[in-house]
């Protein structure tokens, strides 16, 4: 009779993914909000993704790292905010074990991807600054290309294996996600039985790909303000610290926004704030970065000027 209960529980055929729910009266005017939102994500990057492969001017391995970083963020973005808009349009909350988990997993491998990439941009820029004369040797188009790979391909097997052990667990304490879409905290809120080793995993794959990937992203920019302040020009300076500051932003939005989300005290149970982080880091911080790429860069605002003209 266990086994049967113990069967029934971890076949869970579909979750009901709460979503806005709980804004009944908002739900029409958050649809009208997100679509906007998404619709200048695409235009955004996709902007950035034209300028950087269309503008010769713009042929340099940090416009390649921005262009393919534009494409991704379409990518990270569009695996979570149609299906936000679809729910909020047919008010249909069901959505399958499997594309659950499909979501999940489409999620976290480019959220890793995005976190190699911000490294592969700073480390870009450190070369640039702190070793120039080996710039053109060091950063040639095949490593360029090869970094770009190994940032998209690295995290892939570690977050389909992740995914699949969480959703190997038994699903008993109930169906209902009470999140914006199938994120890892809220689902594993929802199995029952012995979770330290996927939650252990999951700390380990956070170090791995979250916390070394920020330090060295630190430490490469530690490197180059010592090389700044060395320059005798306050133009070089400026001119140096201007390339490096719109990925610095970006950076802090990201990893910011992230560390808030998941790094919250398991005491402190808050699912309309942990909805709104999310929102953030998933619709928000995206549709920001192309802004700060052109507003302060004056090669990618020629670039527009070009397309628009």
């Amino acid at each position: 009779m266990e086994t049967i209960m113990e069967a029934n529980l971890s076949h869970v055929k579909e979750f009901i993914l709460l979503g806005f729910s709980d804004l009944p009266k908002l739900q029409d005017i958050l649809f009208v909000i997100l679509l906007i939102i998404y619709i200048n994500i695409l235009i955004g990057n996709g902007i950035i993704i034209i300028i950087t492969k269309f503008d010769a001017a713009l042929h340099t391995p940090m416009y390649f790292f921005l262009g393919n970083f534009a494409f991704l963020e379409i990518c990270y973005t569009s695996v979570t905010l149609p299906r936000m808009l679809s729910d909020l349009w047919t008010q249909n909350k069901n959505i399958s074990l499997l594309t659950c988990a499909s979501q999940l997993c489409f999620f976290l491998i480019l959220a890793v991807t995005e976190s190699l990439l911000l490294t592969v941009m700073a480390y870009d820029r450190y070369v640039a600054i702190c070793k120039p004369l080996y710039y053109a040797l060091i950063m040639n188009n095949k490593v360029c290309v090869q970094l770009v790979l190994a940032s998209w391909i690295t995290g892939m097997p570690i977050m389909i294996g992740q995914t699949y052990q969480v959703f190997s667990l038994p699903f008993c304490n109930s169906n209902i996600i009470n999140h914006i879409f199938c994120d890892m905290p809220p689902l594993m809120k929802l199995a029952c039985g012995d979770t330290s080793w996927n939650e252990v995993m999951a700390y380990a794959d956070s170090v791995i790909f979250g916390f070394v990937p920020l330090l060295l992203i630190l430490f490469s920019y530690n490197r180059i303000f010592m090389t700044i302040r060395k320059l005798p020009s306050g133009m070089g300076r400026s001119k140096a610290f201007s390339t490096c500051s719109s990925h610095l932003m970006v950076v802090g939005l990201f990893y910011g926004s992230g560390i808030i989300a998941y790094l919250q005290p398991k005491t402190i149970d808050l699912p309309g704030t942990e909805k709104m982080l999310s929102l953030f880091y998933t619709t928000i911080t995206p549709m920001i970065n192309p802004l700060i790429y052109s507003l302060r860069n004056k090669d990618v605002i020629k670039a527009i000027k070009k397309i628009i003209m």
